[in-house]
């Protein structure tokens, strides 16, 4: 696969959570969230995107959002739980997004705000109609996702590389 050719990465957001006496990263999710996680899965897979790869972070709360979401898909992408995607500054998230390999094409990766949030701005140096403005507006709510199209390869995907082509929360 060129390095020339178009690719999307997916930044969804975890579904909505309990707060437990558990430690944060083993929150599971709500009832809410587990209502929420399904639908944002049958919006992904009604995109008719075909994932060559998904990197979930390795707390409870995103595990759970991606085992509901992708039973919605007509096929499951190869899956990396990724210790690094908890917790993560806008730095780390570029870095893990950087060392993807070249044969993906489009990558959905499960995490957190406020990494999911920053990501999709920063990776957004344009946007279609008012998506951006959107996000800025509504935040980024949980099962929300941002939808980034670039050309090059993933170790040049930085600031203001990509083109905002769809952002969508549960309240859409």
């Amino acid at each position: 696969m060129s390095v020339d050719t178009p690719r999307r990465i997916v930044l969804l957001r975890h579904a909505k959570a309990e707060w437990s006496q558990e430690s944060d990263h083993k929150r599971p999710l709500a009832e809410r969230g587990r209502k929420e996680a399904p639908v944002a899965g049958r919006k992904l897979a009604d995109s008719g995107t075909d994932f060559d790869l998904a990197l979930c972070s390795t707390a409870v709360r995103t595990r759970e959002t991606w085992k509901l979401a992708v039973h919605e898909f007509p096929h499951r992408p190869r899956t990396v739980y990724e210790e690094r995607l908890y917790d993560a500054s806008l730095g780390d998230l570029i870095a893990v997004f950087n060392e993807t390999p070249d044969e993906v094409r489009n990558l959905l990766v499960i995490g957190h705000n406020p990494g999911m949030h920053a990501a999709v701005d920063a990776l957004s140096g344009s946007a279609a109609g008012e998506e951006l403005a959107r996000v800025a507006r509504d935040g980024f709510p949980t099962a929300a996702y941002g939808v980034v199209e670039f050309s090059g390869a993933w170790k040049s995907l930085g600031h203001g590389a990509g083109r905002l082509v769809e952002y969508w929360t549960p309240n859409d």
